[in-house]
C-alpha cells in the first residue's frame, strides 16, 4: 500500500523513532480518560524534555488522577536532542551516554487551575522531582527500565518500529495494559498476530496516517517544516492496545451477496479474494482473504482470524512459478483468465465465528 512507503523507508534507512504529535495523542487518548485513574503510567520511549506522550500526562496529571508518571529516554535514540525541546534552555541534557528519567508523583499547579508551562519547567529542573540520569542507556530491554515496567499500570508511548516485535512480546511477558503507535504491516509478525488471535491486542480508535516530528537528516522530499521543527506524514499506522474499546464489539454491516464470479477462488489457497472490506459477502461461511485494513473493524465475535498470506503460502507451486506473475511466497494469487496469474497484496484469511 502506498500509504506504507514512508515507513518502509524509515526502516531501510535507520530512521525508526519519531515523535508522535500533540493532537494525534489527544485525539485517541480521549476515548480512555476514566482507565488511567489512580494508574502508574509509563512512557518509556519517551525524552521528557521532547516526547508530547511525556507532555501530554504532565499537563493531565492531575484531571486523569494519576498515580505516578515515568517518562525514560534512550541515549541511543536517533531523534533524541534532534528536535526542539518543550522549553528553550540550551543547559537541557539532550545528548548523552545515559538515558535520563523522570518519576513523578505529583504536578503542582501555581494558578490553581491548570499546569502552565512554567510548571513543568519548575518541575522539570527540580533537584528533587526533576530529571535524572539512569545508570545505563536507558533502553526499554535494559533491567533497570524493565523495573520500571515492573512498577508501571499502563503503557503508553510510540516504540521504535524495528523493535515492535520485541516491544510487544515484552509487554505481553509482563502483562501489562498498554496504548501504543504501530505500523498497520506490524500484522504480519508472527507474534502480532498471534497476539490477535488470542484476544491479547487489537486497535483503538483512532487510525490512518499521522504527522510525526522527524529527524533532520530524514528525506527532506517526504517531510516538511513548521515552527522550526521537522514533520512527516506516516500511514498507515494505528493504535494498538489491550485496553476496553467500545467500537470492538460493533458488528461490520454486510450487504453484498456472494457470486463465484465476482470473488474468485485463489489458485494456491483454498480461500475467496474479497477486494475491500465492505465487499465481504453476507451469505458465504468459509474462508475469505481480506485487505489487511479488516483489522481495524474487525469483530471478534463476527470473524475469526486464520492467519496471514505470509503465514499461510510457505511455498510456491510450479504451476504459480509459471503463470504469476512477480511470483513471492507469502502471496495469493488469482487467475486473470489471460494465461497469467495476478499476485494480491498481503490479505488476511478470516471466516465467520462460530456461535
Amino acid at each position: 500500500m502506498s500509504g506504507n512507503k514512508s515507513l518502509n523507508d524509515a526502516k531501510g534507512a535507520k530512521f525508526d523513532e519519531f515523535y508522535t504529535s500533540m493532537q494525534d495523542i489527544q485525539a485517541e487518548l480521549n476515548h480512555y480518560e476514566k482507565e488511567f485513574a489512580n494508574k502508574t503510567v509509563l512512557c518509556n520511549c519517551d525524552d521528557p524534555f521532547e516526547s508530547n506522550f511525556c507532555k501530554f500526562f504532565i499537563r493531565n496529571f492531575n484531571y486523569l488522577h494519576l498515580n505516578r508518571l515515568i517518562c525514560t529516554s534512550y541515549s541511543g535514540s536517533s531523534v533524541l536532542g534532534t528536535q526542539m525541546s518543550l522549553f528553550d534552555d540550551e543547559n537541557l541534557p539532550l545528548k548523552s551516554v545515559y538515558g535520563y528519567v523522570m518519576d513523578i508523583k505529583s504536578v503542582p499547579m501555581e494558578n490553581g487551575r491548570g499546569v502552565t508551562d512554567a510548571d513543568i519547567d519548575k518541575m522539570l529542573h527540580s533537584e528533587s522531582c526533576g530529571v535524572h540520569k539512569l545508570s545505563g542507556n536507558g533502553d526499554f530491554q535494559s533491567k533497570e527500565c524493565i523495573e520500571y515496567l515492573k512498577q508501571a499500570d499502563i503503557v503508553v508511548t510510540n516504540p521504535p518500529f524495528s523493535k515492535f516485535r520485541l516491544y510487544v512480546k515484552q509487554l505481553l511477558d509482563n502483562k501489562k495494559s498498554f496504548l501504543i503507535i504501530g505500523g498497520m504491516g506490524a500484522i504480519g509478525y508472527e507474534n502480532i498476530l498471534r497476539a490477535f488471535m488470542d484476544k491479547q491486542i487489537w486497535i483503538g480508535y483512532e487510525c490512518g496516517a499521522k504527522t510525526y516530528k522527524v529527524p533532520e537528516t530524514y528525506d527532506h522530499d517526504k517531510s516538511f517544516v513548521e515552527d522550526g521543527a521537522r514533520y512527516a506524514k506516516m500511514g498507515n499506522t494505528v493504535w494498538y492496545t489491550n485496553l476496553y474499546v467500545s467500537t470492538r464489539h460493533e458488528l461490520i454491516d454486510l450487504f453484498e451477496t456472494y457470486d463465484p464470479k465476482k470473488y474468485p477462488k485463489y489458485v494456491n489457497y483454498d480461500a475467496i479474494e474479497v477486494e475491500k472490506v465492505k465487499l465481504i459477502p453476507k451469505d458465504y461461511y468459509g474462508k475469505m482473504g481480506v485487505p489487511t485494513s479488516f483489522i481495524e473493524s474487525w469483530n471478534p465475535d463476527q470473524f475469526e482470524i486464520i492467519g496471514t498470506s505470509q503465514s499461510l503460502v510457505r511455498k510456491l507451486s510450479d504451476d504459480v512459478k509459471k503463470h504469476g506473475k512477480h511470483a513471492q511466497i507469502g502471496r495469493f494469487f488469482v487467475d486473470s483468465g489471460n494465461g497469467y496469474y495476478d499476485k494480491k497484496t498481503e490479505r488476511l484469511v478470516i471466516r465467520r465465528a462460530s456461535k
